[in-house]
């Protein structure tokens, strides 16, 4: 028998430039806001999967914002909505909206890009997650911001089976706004290794023993102070729809050292 997905209605909070902006909540508890990754949506990347509902049993109160252009949120056209940085501004507009000053934080691919540029700009959860991410796609974004332009300029183009291919069919499974991602895009912001060196909150760096998408994950665990590095089973697409996911984010958030 197949698991029922839980239908949760979106809430929204007005971003500082008046986007509208949704968010989804699970559970009640010890706040953590979880950030999907690119293409993708809270309701795909975290409760889909079960990850929100293992995380929200463990007696949380699990946070899930659809980043700017995608899901529920806002989807402007208009290229001003996307300065440098607005997806940390976003993300920390909602922290401060929800009245959060005890919580952790967490996020995949380029969930975990903004999760660890709202530590570089001073957030200061309890504990961080970041999955699905490598050293190199937090120095250098542009690589990986690559692949994703020549799938959004040039759709129906590739091979089926490619890389591109399957990343082009996901996103025609969540009705993304190819003007809106590219749009995203252009608002990535390097976090430089001195910078992430500083950052001083216990970090969970977890990624597919397969996934090389953004470079070395173990790496980046390296890079942080107190980073710990775990491999889940997976390539980077397929990592996040394993158990083990959730199962490390509860692990990580229940302890107390």
């Amino acid at each position: 028998m197949s698991r029922s997905i839980p239908e949760l209605s979106p809430h929204f909070f007005e971003a500082r430039d008046g986007a509208r902006l949704a968010y989804r909540e699970l559970g009640a508890g010890r706040p953590v806001v979880l950030i999907h990754g690119f293409f993708s949506t809270a309701t795909v990347n975290w409760v889909r999967y079960g990850h929100a509902e293992k995380i929200a049993a463990s007696g949380f109160r699990v946070i899930m914002p659809d980043l700017r252009g995608h899901g529920d949120s806002a989807k402007p056209h208009d290229p001003a909505a996307y300065p440098p940085d607005v997806l940390t501004d976003d993300a920390l507009t909602l922290v401060e909206t929800l009245g959060l000053d005890d919580f952790d934080l967490g996020g995949y691919s380029l969930g975990a890009r903004t999760t660890v540029r709202m530590l570089a700009r001073g957030a200061a959860p309890r504990r961080a997650v970041v999955a699905g991410m490598g050293l190199e796609g937090i120095l250098d974004s542009r690589g990986r911001g690559e692949f994703f332009r020549r799938i959004l300029v040039n759709p129906g183009s590739f091979p089926r089976g490619s890389a591109e291919w399957m990343a082009e069919a996901f996103l025609k499974t969540v009705g993304g706004d190819p003007v809106a991602l590219l749009a995203v895009l252009d608002t990535a912001v390097d976090t430089p290794a001195e910078m992430i060196a500083r950052i001083r909150i216990p970090t969970l760096v977890a990624a597919g023993a397969e996934d090389r998408d953004n470079g070395s994950a173990a790496a980046l665990a390296e890079a942080f102070e107190h980073g710990r590095y775990l491999e889940l089973p997976g390539n980077h697409m397929s990592a996040v729809a394993k158990p083990e996911l959730g199962a490390a984010i509860v692990d990580f958030l229940e302890q107390r050292a």
